[in-house]
């Protein structure tokens, strides 16, 4: 039988297919979601083209196919346009088969044509990384020279890894199961906070809140390995990142809010509604155990507290949101919250209003929240004076 040109111990040839995997969720994430995808960084010619080319061997994915599916992916997100959301599709059928979604979307026309503006068009890429078969039957041959028999097993853990823990676990995990930093409108979850095993891409929340930054780590204990790539790139004069997510800053409290704090305001919206939700808890929870005890048994006492607070309410059967609504007609103090809440989103939703029309939402907002009653209102309100550009 042939050996191979490197023989290796046992443990050599996993640590190579580990190796070997890990180059290639690193050029997925870096250049494929990251660089392509999202414009969240610059790569020079000679990583980008040496991450073209090992994802032809490794994957066989075409660049322009699949950066379109993913931003087709962030702009129709969990609605049934969406290639591959667990909230429309199922979560069994994205865990299992994401690989064949993401190629019966490839195969949608439109959807190439309309997302995939900006991607590489050379002649290389119309004649070479186009056929997805010639890269990975060339990986294939190039694993069995170097590890003989063992190299097929080598090449199928080369060929699982990417249909599993990208298309499977990231499309799939990453919409339905883990903690949310940011209350975005999609369904994103953070899986695990530190990001090593498929490149940065579990904290998945953070990057749905915050696309186009190019590092997708938020909290101190968070931890993004493809960053750290990208950070020795920038070192080596081989990438330069475009944005990172914004860091709030504040200033003296503003006896009326202006433009620049609209501005701030609407930049660190996130953190605005992550600080209101903290400053709002105490008095919902107080509430919420007032209304628990004369409301015995008829509600869930932790939906509510997630409804209320930061309007979390998908998996909310029909029943059960009429019963918490009927709760909640039974505290003044949560109605505010809740209509609050609604209402400082609505701002910076609200795209076709003018800079005077927000403006004048935010000064009446405040203005009722110092004179709602509710002390930590009142508090969060001068907090939100103080936010700057």
């Amino acid at each position: 039988m042939y050996d191979g040109l490197v023989q290796l111990p046992w443990w050599g040839y996993i640590v190579v297919a580990l190796v070997l995997t890990h180059v290639t969720i690193a050029a997925v994430t870096i250049y494929l979601h990251r660089h392509q995808a999202h414009r969240a960084l610059d790569l020079h010619p000679i990583p980008s083209h040496f991450f073209r080319f090992w994802l032809w061997l490794t994957t066989g994915m075409v660049t322009r196919e699949w950066t379109a599916i993913h931003r087709k992916h962030h702009a129709k997100c969990e609605t049934d346009e969406d290639p591959h959301s667990p909230q429309t599709r199922g979560i069994r059928k994205v865990l299992l088969q994401g690989a064949e979604l993401y190629r019966a979307e490839a195969a949608n026309e439109e959807t190439i044509r309309r997302y995939s503006h900006g991607t590489p068009d050379d002649w290389i890429e119309r004649n070479v990384y186009r056929h997805s078969v010639l890269g990975v039957s060339t990986m294939l041959v190039i694993d069995v020279v170097l590890f003989g028999a063992i190299g097929l097993t080598v090449w199928a853990v080369q060929m699982l890894w990417i249909p599993f823990f990208a298309a499977g676990v990231i499309n799939g995990l990453g919409h339905w199961w883990g903690y949310r930093n940011y209350p975005c409108a999609d369904a994103s979850t953070n899986i695990v906070p530190w990001g090593i095993l498929i490149g940065g891409e579990e904290l998945h929340n953070n990057h749905h809140s915050f696309a186009t930054s190019a590092k997708m780590s938020a909290r101190w204990y968070e931890f993004d390995i493809g960053w750290g790539y990208i950070r020795a790139l920038e070192l080596l004069g081989l990438a330069k990142v475009r944005k990172v997510i914004p860091t709030p800053r504040f200033d003296q409290s503003k006896s009326a809010p202006d433009f620049d704090t609209l501005q701030a305001v609407i930049t660190h919206r996130y953190d605005v509604m992550r600080r209101y939700v903290r400053a709002l808890k105490r008095t919902c929870t107080a509430e919420i155990e007032r209304l628990a005890a004369t409301h015995a048994g008829r509600f869930d006492p932790r939906a509510l507290r997630r409804w209320v607070l930061s309007g979390e309410d998908r998996h909310l059967g029909d029943e059960e949101r009429r019963s918490l609504e009927v709760v909640l007609r039974d505290s003044q103090a949560l109605s505010t919250v809740v209509a609050m809440r609604q209402e400082l989103a609505a701002i910076w939703n609200r795209s076709t209003a003018t800079r005077e029309q927000l403006l004048g939402q935010l000064q009446d907002w405040i203005a009722r929240a110092e004179q709602s009653g509710i002390e930590q209102l009142r508090e969060f309100s001068q907090r939100l004076r103080r936010y700057a550009i």
